[in-house]
């Protein structure tokens, strides 16, 4: 005979509630921290000299070699089994694709159009693949906010003329698209965690992974090597550190809590980021169109977080975390 269960569905709410909830917050953690790395970029690429592709190198491997040294500190165990494996080679491949190809992407058109292009299609991609695969149903409210944060980042980034060929105009869209889609299929993969890989070793092991494979594309294009001394090793620590292991470890714990569109759309918070502290530290002009797009971009945000919200109320029994029990790490 069946017994009901005695625990109230507000505690059943509260308690998935409030995962969710932790969810949004290290999503928004993620996506401010990411905007430091365009600083830290820039700061380090005209300390050094380096190239795109070479600061894409040192920011994902000096990322995952810290991760790895703290997961060595702390004794935790080599995660083990195929199903790792599998997890860890696709990370480091969608990695090393999705730096690679926008760095390319900006090399033949502008930073702004890159950037326009794949952190403003990347949440559509999202959402797409999620109608396709079942997780979601797209509606008309998740389409509008996607608009929303469109417009915000084209207000905001600014969509300009470039003075480039129109042959490398179109290559560069489609590095950018491509770096969108490897972004897009990053997230929804990363979405269902693997039982024994937490959000730490992912990153640590899937982006030193990833650093490797790119390698040869940053030695192709200009080289790794550069002058040695106390500002530069600073600016790569601080690159590898808060934007990458930082940021990409609160993404991973806050991606298994909430749907991957959301995530998703939590990323267009390193662009707003980036624009004012490069308006703040480096004396870029952001302009009253600028900011105005700042505020519609943060208004999209908002408004996708509280729709998360009120889509787990109106779900009535919350998604549970996708982590199998036992296997989140605290």
């Amino acid at each position: 005979m069946h017994t009901p269960s005695t625990t109230p569905a507000s505690a059943t709410y509260s308690s998935t509630g409030s995962s969710r909830d932790s969810g949004l917050i290290f999503l928004v953690a993620a996506g401010l921290l990411w905007g430091t790395g365009g600083l830290l970029g820039t700061l380090l690429a005209e300390t050094t000299g380096l190239g795109p592709a070479a600061v894409a190198v040192y920011r994902i491997g000096i990322g995952g070699l810290l991760l790895i040294a703290a997961l060595a500190v702390s004794r935790r165990p080599l995660p083990r089994g195929r199903a790792v494996l599998r997890r860890l080679i696709a990370v480091g491949c969608l990695a090393a694709t999705f730096q690679a190809c926008y760095f390319t992407a900006v090399s033949l058109t502008s930073v702004s159009l890159a950037t326009l292009v794949t952190i403003g299609s990347a949440p559509a991609m999202v959402l797409v693949g999620e109608q396709l695969t079942g997780r979601r149903r797209v509606d008309l409210h998740s389409v509008g906010v996607l608009v929303l944060a469109i417009v915000g980042l084209t207000l905001l980034v600014g969509f300009p003329a470039s003075g480039s060929q129109p042959a490398h105009v179109v290559a560069g869209l489609l590095f950018a698209l491509a770096s969108a889609a490897s972004f897009a299929v990053f997230t929804l993969v990363c979405a269902i965690p693997v039982p024994g890989l937490d959000g730490m070793a992912t990153t640590a092991y899937g982006f030193t992974l990833g650093a490797v494979l790119l390698m040869p594309v940053a030695l192709f294009t200009g080289g790794l090597a550069f002058d040695v001394d106390l500002t530069s090793v600073t600016l790569l620590l601080a690159l590898g550190g808060v934007p990458t292991a930082l940021a990409y470890v609160c993404f991973f714990r806050g991606l298994v809590r909430v749907r991957a569109t959301t995530a998703a759309l939590t990323a267009l918070l390193e662009p707003l980021t980036g624009a004012v502290l490069g308006a703040v530290f480096l004396g870029d002009r952001l302009g009253l169109i600028g900011w105005l797009g700042a505020v519609v971009l943060s208004a999209a945000v908002v408004l996708g977080a509280l729709a998360e919200r009120s889509g787990q109320r109106e779900e009535g029994a919350p998604v549970p975390s996708r982590y199998p029990r036992g296997s989140e790490v605290p």
